[in-house]
């Protein structure tokens, strides 16, 4: 529990107290149903052993549990793991803490929870976080990694999509402030394509969806189960309340 409690507070560094904020450009609805698709999570494990572990651990995932989603050990083998580690051990990075500070100034969070602790009330799920998080980064010549992010201003994270996505500015428009008609604000409009990756930006988004739908499984890998036993639970407890009020009028009809 400790661990787990830890793991959370770590991945407050992914955002800021300003990105955790209600303000800030809305977030977009992550396509849930590519959580019960096996073939999108599986796909989404490969990016994330591909594009994520190189800097951010999962410290608290195991690659064999990756059987859940419908690999064998071989595939994990051949597929996922890079550094040597035995299908047994848990997902760390290579990467050394030290040279993290002086590259990013500071430690990549651990993933492994990053899905269910991003979630805003007013704004969507820890998925929907993500989800547009990672679509929502643009070049920028000011920061030192060349990038920056309208979710999450001034992150230290680059963006290690780009290849896929290609490269895209936001686009603003003045507009009046809907609170002070004689001051103008920002409204943030969109994205324009600048340079296209090698994926179109509809592929782009479902690889993305994949990626997200990977995180929010392994977040908790026993969901789908979770969620078909809760169903059932309901049922029974339905069903178990109209015996119990038949048999209480049962057994009050004559006293009455």
């Amino acid at each position: 529990m400790k661990k787990i409690i830890l793991s959370l507070l770590a991945s407050l560094a992914l955002v800021g107290p300003a990105a955790a904020s209600s303000e800030g450009p809305a977030w977009d609805k992550f396509p849930a149903g590519r959580v019960t698709d096996l073939a999108a999570v599986q796909n989404g494990a490969k990016l994330f052993a591909n594009y994520c572990l190189n800097c951010h651990a999962a410290a608290f995932m195991r690659y064999n549990r990756l059987r859940d989603i419908g690999l064998t050990e071989e595939q994990i083998k051949d597929n996922l793991i890079f550094s040597g580690a035995k299908v047994g051990e848990t997902m760390k990075t290579a990467l050394d803490p030290k040279d993290a500070k002086d590259w990013f100034g500071g430690v990549p969070p651990d993933l492994t929870l990053i899905a269910r602790s991003r979630s805003d009330s007013a704004k969507g799920t820890g998925a929907d976080y993500v989800y547009t998080y990672l679509r929502s980064y643009y070049r920028d010549d000011t920061k030192a990694t060349g990038w920056n992010n309208t979710v999450f201003p001034g992150v230290g994270m680059p963006n290690v999509l780009w290849e896929l996505q290609g490269q895209q500015k936001p686009i603003y428009v003045e507009e009046k402030d809907p609170h002070d008609k004689t001051k103008t604000v920002h409204i943030f409009k969109g994205f324009e394509q600048i340079r296209p990756g090698t994926l179109s930006t509809a592929d782009f988004n479902t690889a993305t969806a994949d990626l997200v739908a990977y995180l929010q499984w392994m977040a908790e890998p026993n969901q789908t189960s979770r969620v078909r036993l809760g169903v059932w639970v309901l049922i029974f407890l339905f069903g178990f309340t109209l015996v119990a009020w038949r048999l209480n009028a049962a057994y009050w009809k004559d006293i009455k």
